[in-house]
């Protein structure tokens, strides 16, 4: 269902008697919230970027231990780990290479 379309039948309902004004505005104000003002834990996720400083390959440790507070070698210590059981390690460093910024 598009927006267009709940906007239409929270309308409806309005004005048939169902939703009170008050109940109609925050459920228009909850259906018009902006990604922007998802959470804390939105804006945050947001802030991870790959190190251009403190990199071996691409700068994903670096940027994860400044996003986690972790040191980078802890990071490369998973990385490492998780590459050998089983190789997941370099897809999910991979991906993470890919998809996450540089600072």
């Amino acid at each position: 269902m598009t927006l267009a379309e709940e906007l239409q039948k929270l309308e409806q309902l309005h004005q048939n008697g169902s939703l009170t004004d008050s109940e109609f505005t925050q459920a228009k104000a909850r259906l018009l919230k902006s990604p922007a003002d998802a959470g804390p834990g939105i804006t945050a996720l947001n802030g991870l970027r790959r190190s251009s400083t403190d990199r071996w390959i691409g700068g994903v440790c670096g940027g994860l231990a400044s996003f986690t507070g972790m040191e980078s070698w802890l990071w490369r210590l998973f990385f490492g780990l998780t590459l050998l059981a089983g190789g997941i390690g370099f897809f999910m460093y991979l991906l993470l290479w890919i998809l996450v910024p540089q600072d």
